[in-house]
């Protein structure tokens, strides 16, 4: 998200200065309207509006009561959840810093930890409705290993939701290109009466970004 302070559409007259990726960058995030649309909004990145367009179509946030926000940072999904649901409790975890956020509590710690799990769930206190995962592995450049990377977190947040979500709770990550994988998809299909995949507008074209939405958690036996 840019806090230049500059017009979005204004070009940027120190390109040259910059590698041509770096300036690419920024000029897309100066000319991309839902960076605008958050800074105008007050939320703390782009991806909120991911969220909201998620809910718009599914239905995310009826009757929740308690919220996991996997990768909270910088904070946006946990700013939308808040907002949707006032009355809810939500938990946060992130390897990298995260603001305080009014009524979210947050934990600056791997989710990849033995006890992050039950750190998560302490806070908690009691059975989540809904389990987001925003969560990507830092990439490094091989196609093939960033995907294994990733889709390792998104197996261990969808192991957390099926071991902790409530009756009826509902599992959302993000995904690569392709979609989850095979025996993923098998998992999550034993354990939910409904599992989608979805790109929302807000995610730029050119990403490999999907999610997968997993509704009506099945009560384990």
């Amino acid at each position: 998200m840019s806090r230049s302070g500059r017009d979005p559409g204004e070009k940027l007259r120190s390109a040259k200065k910059r590698s041509t990726s770096s300036a690419r960058w920024l000029q897309r995030q100066l000319n991309d309207p839902y960076v605008k649309k958050a800074k105008a909004d007050g939320y703390r990145s782009r991806a909120a509006y991911k969220l909201i367009e998620l809910d718009e179509r599914f239905s995310l946030f009826k009757g929740v009561t308690r919220a996991v926000d996997l990768g909270i940072a910088p904070g946006g999904w946990s700013q939308v959840l808040r907002l949707k649901c006032p009355g809810a409790k939500v938990v946060g975890i992130d390897l990298l810093p995260t603001d305080p956020i009014e009524g979210v509590t947050i934990f600056e710690m791997d989710f990849m930890a033995d006890e992050a799990p039950a750190a998560l769930e302490g806070a908690l206190d009691g059975p989540p409705d809904l389990v987001l995962s925003d969560m990507a592995a830092n990439t490094v450049g091989h196609k093939q290993t960033d995907h294994l990377r990733t889709m390792g977190l998104v197996e261990t947040a969808a192991d957390f939701a099926i071991q902790t979500l409530a009756p009826g709770g509902i599992f959302v990550a993000k995904v690569l290109a392709g979609g989850t994988d095979t025996e993923l998809l098998a998992l999550l299909k034993r354990h939910f009466s409904s599992v989608k995949h979805a790109k929302p507008p807000a995610s730029r074209k050119d990403s490999s970004e999907w999610y997968v939405i997993a509704k009506g958690f099945k009560e384990r036996h």
